[in-house]
């Protein structure tokens, strides 16, 4: 269901219990990753090493982003192409240039 606001398009989906625990999980352990580099930084860790850190949180935010994406092209993609609401494409395009950059 999709409800306008302003020049932007409002929408929700429901997930699944184990959608939502993978993906909640995920973002737990990043949130983890990221304290652990403010503590390095609190404690004057030598800089390559939180560089190190911060790459391994970049790849785990990258990793959340394929999870989430797969996710959205078999389930919201698939049931808005089976309703023949085909904007659905163009709105994945435009989603994945934006994640692409």
């Amino acid at each position: 269901m999709s409800e306008k606001c302003c020049s932007c398009t409002q929408r929700t989906k429901e997930r699944s219990e184990k959608e939502y625990k993978d993906l909640t999980n995920r973002l737990s352990r990043i949130e983890g990753q990221v304290r652990g580099i403010r503590k390095m930084l609190e404690e004057d860790a030598y800089c390559p090493d939180i560089m190190v850190q911060v790459a391994a949180v970049k790849s785990a935010l990258d990793g959340f982003n394929s999870v989430l994406l797969a996710n959205h092209i078999k389930t919201c993609v698939v049931d808005d192409l089976r309703n023949g609401d085909e904007d659905s494409i163009d709105e994945l395009i435009g989603t994945i240039r934006k994640i692409s950059k």
